[in-house]
C-alpha cells in the first residue's frame, strides 16, 4: 500500500546532520552527513504533490521532482534512482551543489506558504548516492552502435553530460580537456567540502567503462586546431566554460598577493588532490596566518572565504557593494561562512590596495542602494567620506568570470563571437561553422553547473539531429 504524503503537518523539515563549525572549518570534508534510508523518506514524505509543482518548474532540467520523492517515501529507491536519472546526468553533484534555496526548494509551495521546503536537494543528493552504494548505477551500453564519432572540447558539466546523452545513442564520443582530471571546474574549482572530488571521479571512471574517451591535458590550438577536430570529427561541441576573470582598475592592484579567485581555488584544489603547487607550497596562494579579504557576493567569492577559514587564516573579509538580500550567492553559503568565522562587510566596495611591494591593507567606502537600473536592481552608490581601512595580506578578487578569446585560442578566425566573447547558436545550438556546437557558460556567460548539464543534454539532441540529417544528405 502507498504511503501517505502530505505529513508538512505532522513532520517538520530536517536538514541531513551538519558537522560543526568548529571541526568543519578544521579540514575539508563535506559539511552534511547523508540522509540513512529512512530519514529520507520521512522528509520526502512532506512533500504536497502539487498540481502544478512549482520545484519542477523552477528547475532548469525540469526534474520530476514530486515523482521522485513519492517513490522515496514508499521505500522504492531504485525506481526513484531511474526517475531522477532520466532528467538529469549527475544528481548526486548537483544535489550537493546547486543554490536549492534560488531554485527548487525556494519554488516549493511549502517554502512560499512558511511551513519550510522540502530539503529537495539532500534526497536527490541521497537517491543517487545510495544507487551507487547498491551497485545501480551500471555503464552505458548502447543498443546500437554508430560509425559516426564526436568530438567534445571540455570535460566540464556541460561536456560530460552531452557526452553521456550521445554515447547513449550509440555514437563513438571523444572529450578533450586541457586539465589533467574530468570535470572542470567541479574539481578545479569547487571545494571539496562542498563536492567531494571522487564524487566526481566516480562519475569519470563510469563514463571511461562507457566507452567514452577521454583526452586529458590537451590543450586546443596546441596539440591540435579547431579544424584539426573538425576533419577528424563527424560534429564538434565546445563546451569549454568561462576562465578569464572580471578585474578591478584600482590603485594597488598589481601588488603582489592581489590575486584572482579562480588562481587561488585552483591551487588550493589541486594541493588537496596532492599535486604539488608551487604558488602554494611558497605561501603566495595559501592563506594561512594571513588577514585575508574577499571581494564579492557570488558562490565562488563564498568558496574562497571559506576555503581561506580552512587553511588557517587569521580574519577574513568579505567585502560585497549590495546588502544581503541582494547578493547573488546561495544564502545558505553565507551562513555557513558565517559560522566558521567569516566577517562579511555588506554595503562595502574597496577603493584601493595599499603597500610597497606586496598588500598590507584595503580601502574601503561604504555604500547605500540608490534607485533601480535597467535590470531591476538598485543601483550601489558610495557615501561621501565614509572611508575606513582594513588589514589584508592576501586580496582575493571574485568578481566574476567571462570568455576567453577562443577563434584566437583555437587557431580559428572564422569562428564568430558577439560582442561579450560568446558563442552564438542557433536553436540546435550549432555556431556559425558547420558541424560544430556549443553548450553551457561559453554561450549563456558564467552561470550555474545545473544549467551546463542542462545545456550539454540539449546541444546533444542538436548534434545527433544534426547528424541524421547529414545521413539523410548523403543518401539521397
Amino acid at each position: 500500500m502507498s504511503k501517505p504524503m502530505m505529513q508538512f503537518t505532522t513532520v517538520g523539515q530536517k536538514m541531513p546532520e551538519k558537522r560543526k563549525a568548529e571541526e568543519r572549518a578544521g579540514d575539508f570534508d563535506e559539511i552534511y552527513q547523508g540522509f540513512p534510508p529512512p530519514k529520507a523518506g520521512e522528509q520526502s514524505s512532506r512533500c504536497e504533490q502539487c498540481g502544478i509543482p512549482f520545484c519542477q518548474v523552477h528547475c532548469p532540467l525540469e526534474n520530476n521532482i514530486p515523482d521522485w520523492l513519492k517513490l522515496v517515501a514508499n521505500d522504492r529507491l531504485e525506481e526513484a534512482y531511474e526517475v531522477s536519472s532520466a532528467t538529469n546526468n549527475f544528481p548526486e553533484i548537483t544535489g550537493r551543489i546547486c543554490p536549492q534555496d534560488r531554485l527548487c526548494e525556494g519554488g516549493c509551495v511549502l517554502e512560499q506558504s512558511r511551513n519550510d521546503a522540502v530539503t529537495i536537494g539532500s534526497v536527490e543528493k541521497f537517491i543517487t548516492d545510495h544507487a551507487f552504494e547498491q551497485d545501480w548505477v551500471k555503464p552505458i551500453k548502447p543498443a546500437l552502435e554508430r560509425p559516426q564519432s564526436v568530438g567534445i572540447i571540455g570535460a566540464g558539466p556541460g561536456g560530460m553530460a552531452a557526452a553521456e546523452q550521445l554515447r547513449k545513442k550509440g555514437y563513438q564520443v571523444h572529450l578533450y580537456d586541457r586539465h589533467d582530471r574530468a570535470g572542470g571546474l567541479l574539481v578545479y574549482g569547487i571545494p571539496n567540502f562542498k563536492l567531494d572530488k571522487q564524487v566526481v571521479a566516480r562519475r569519470a571512471k563510469l563514463m571511461e567503462e562507457s566507452g567514452i574517451v577521454f583526452h586529458l591535458n590537451f590543450e586546443v590550438g596546441r596539440e591540435a586546431t579547431l579544424s584539426d577536430l573538425r576533419a577528424k570529427h563527424d560534429a564538434l561541441l565546445i563546451a569549454t566554460g568561462v576562465y578569464k576573470a572580471t578585474d578591478l582598475k584600482l590603485a594597488g592592484n598589481d601588488l603582489e598577493n592581489v590575486v584572482q579567485a579562480l588562481d587561488y581555488l585552483i591551487a588550493s584544489n589541486k594541493k588537496g588532490l596532492g599535486d604539488k603547487v608551487a604558488a602554494f607550497d611558497s605561501g603566495a596562494l595559501d592563506a594561512k596566518g594571513k588577514n585575508v579579504v574577499v571581494i564579492g557576493g557570488g558562490d565562488t567569492a563564498m568558496d574562497c572565504v571559506r576555503t581561506a577559514l580552512r587553511q588557517g587564516a587569521k580574519s577574513v573579509n568579505c567585502l560585497y557593494r549590495r546588502d544581503r538580500a541582494n547578493m547573488p550567492g546561495s544564502a545558505r553559503e553565507v551562513s555557513h561562512a558565517e559560522e566558521e568565522g567569516a566577517h562579511f562587510a555588506w554595503l562595502s566596495n574597496p577603493v584601493s590596495f595599499n603597500g610597497e611591494g606586496a598588500v598590507d591593507s584595503v580601502t574601503a567606502i561604504e555604500m547605500h542602494l540608490g534607485l533601480a537600473d535597467e535590470s531591476g536592481r538598485q543601483t550601489p552608490k558610495p557615501i561621501e567620506g565614509s572611508e575606513y581601512d582594513l588589514l589584508a595580506d592576501l586580496v582575493i578578487k571574485a568578481l566574476g568570470f567571462g570568455p576567453e578569446n577562443l577563434p584566437k585560442l583555437f587557431g580559428e578566425p572564422g569562428l564568430i563571437v558577439d560582442q561579450w566573447g560568446t558563442l552564438p547558436v542557433n536553436t540546435d545550438l550549432m555556431t556559425n561553422l558547420e558541424g560544430v556546437f556549443a553548450a553551457g557558460d561559453i554561450v549563456r556567460g558564467a552561470s550555474l553547473v545545473v544549467w551546463a548539464i542542462r545545456d550539454g543534454r540539449d546541444a546533444a539532441e542538436g548534434i545527433h539531429r544534426y547528424i541524421e540529417n547529414q545521413q539523410i544528405q548523403a543518401a539521397e
